[in-house]
């Protein structure tokens, strides 16, 4: 199973909170020094900024309007002034303004050379890119708002292969071997997801304790032009160090292909490191994707694997079994659910045949399992909002 400490966690408010604090502090600090400019100070300053991220938001529709209106944007002026001013942009210079106009103060004129010259130098360095971005900003906008290759290539695995094969496997599974003594351990599909994104063709090149055993019927299905478009199954033979024998079906992530190429090719810009990143990502958002998806359940098993720094020769087939393992001790949530409402419906049903008492009766509600199924129920949302 995937180590938690591996998976990034979604980023948070930590730099808001120390940046707010630290510009707070440092307000307070120089009012307490001198407190008779504090307040002019503080409006020339914000002043300045606004003036100075205006000019560059004209500059980018500028460029905008001249080479790029019609062929990004139709020619629709209001959709270059959204891509170039954002509504913070806009609610601060409203602010400032507004502001201007109800204090109507007038500033000296070294006040106004000194409003410039912030303005000048905001543009200049904004230029230079001091006032960029970080790397770790970037990365946060491409994942909050789902920018990332690793998005999108999660979102093609689910819809275009996971969600068409796994609620046809377990039948496959079933059909196969009603005639035969063989049983795998698990009737799941097993997605490797190793972190050095490197998928070989055949999973005993990785590990001599895992051997092809046989494929699958084949599930044929129109897909986009193609008839009977083939997708199959492979199935696994493993062996631990006991001699004990397990069977299952595993099969690579074929999108982390696509990221190990793209890290081998110098015209992708993709280092090693980001390829674990998003290698990462991929795991994260896939997981997310299946755990919420109806036609998927308790028919896939994700194995996150740290190939990058094991040396262990059996690693893949230890972290098989281990998995299988866990499955084996795990009890399926459909059965449960039905094993608890038996109980219950028998005795209603005795309660129904039973004359009414005058006695008080403990009445016991429905046992529900601890982990909620995702339901759609549209009517709840209706009246919550009510």
């Amino acid at each position: 199973m995937a180590d938690k400490r591996m998976v990034p966690r979604p980023r948070g408010w930590t730099p808001a909170v120390c940046m707010g604090m630290l510009g707070l502090w440092s307000l307070l600090l120089v009012s307490l020094l001198d407190s008779s400019h504090i307040r002019e100070s503080c409006f020339l300053a914000a002043f300045s900024l606004i003036i100075g991220t205006t000019v560059h938001c004209l500059c980018l529709l500028t460029e905008e309007w001249l080479f790029h209106s019609h062929q990004r944007y139709g020619g629709n002026a209001w959709q270059m002034l959204q891509a170039c001013f954002s509504r913070a942009t806009v609610v601060g210079v409203c602010v400032v303004c507004g502001v201007q106009l109800l204090a109507g103060g007038s500033h000296t004129p070294e006040q106004w050379a000194m409003v410039v010259i912030h303005s000048a130098v905001h543009l200049l360095l904004k230029i230079l890119g001091v006032l960029g971005p970080a790397p770790v900003e970037i990365s946060e906008v491409c994942e909050n708002r789902k920018m990332n290759v690793a998005h999108g290539l999660a979102w093609s695995f689910y819809i275009g292969y996971l969600k068409l094969v796994l609620p046809e496997l377990e039948e496959q599974v079933k059909k196969h071997y009603s005639k035969t003594e063989d049983v795998l351990n698990s009737l799941r599909l097993h997605i490797l997801l190793p972190l050095s994104a490197a998928a070989t063709s055949r999973l005993e090149e990785v590990d001599r304790n895992i051997t092809f055993h046989e494929n699958l019927p084949e599930l044929q299905m129109d897909r986009a032009g193609v008839r009977r478009r083939v997708y199959k199954h492979s199935i696994y033979k493993i062996t631990d160090s006991n001699k004990e024998v397990y069977y299952c079906v595993a099969e690579y992530a074929t999108p982390l292909l696509t990221l190990y190429g793209m890290s081998q090719d110098n015209c992708a810009g993709f280092s090693t490191r980001e390829r674990r990143q998003q290698v990462l990502l991929f795991y994260s958002t896939l997981r997310d994707i299946l755990e919420n998806s109806l036609e998927c359940r308790n028919r896939y098993s994700l194995v996150l694997l740290d190939d990058e720094q094991e040396a262990e020769s059996h690693y893949l087939s230890q972290e098989l079994i281990k998995t299988l393992q866990q499955q084996k001790d795990e009890i399926p949530m459909d059965l449960i659910q039905e094993e608890l409402n038996h109980p219950v419906e028998e005795e209603r049903l005795h309660h129904q045949e039973e004359p009414f008492s005058s006695l008080p009766s403990l009445m016991i509600s429905e046992p529900r399992t601890l982990r909620s199924e995702p339901v759609e129920n549209t009517d709840f949302t209706h009246h919550h909002h009510r």
